[in-house]
């Protein structure tokens, strides 16, 4: 993230910072960006978009809900997209919850 030059660095650092909240969570980085994983991958941000912030959610549909935020994408995939640091604070509650019920669901498989 210090070599990062993206115009919506200072959200994506905090989306981040929502989901590693989490201790459960593993970072790494892959496709070029942080990736988020618990057993399985989770969600990848993509810093090549420049006008907005997306977390792309790899296996979104086996959450069973958008959370109010999730834009469903094809193959089970589903987009967070976040264009200020209000929309990053809006939905970063709901953030956690969808990061939750990823654990929740690799724990009960």
């Amino acid at each position: 993230m210090d070599q990062l030059d993206h115009p919506l660095k200072k959200e994506m650092e905090s989306v981040i910072d929502i989901i590693t909240a989490n201790t459960k969570i593993e970072s790494d980085i892959k496709w070029g960006g942080p990736s988020f994983k618990f057993r399985e991958d989770m969600a990848t941000l993509n810093p090549r978009i420049k006008n907005y912030v997306v977390l792309v959610f790899h296996k979104a549909s086996l959450l069973n809900d958008d959370f109010g935020f999730l834009e469903e994408q094809t193959k089970g995939k589903a987009y967070a997209k976040f264009y200020t640091m209000a929309d990053v604070e809006q939905h970063g509650p709901a953030l956690k919850k969808a990061v939750n019920a990823w654990i929740n669901l690799m724990e009960n498989q």
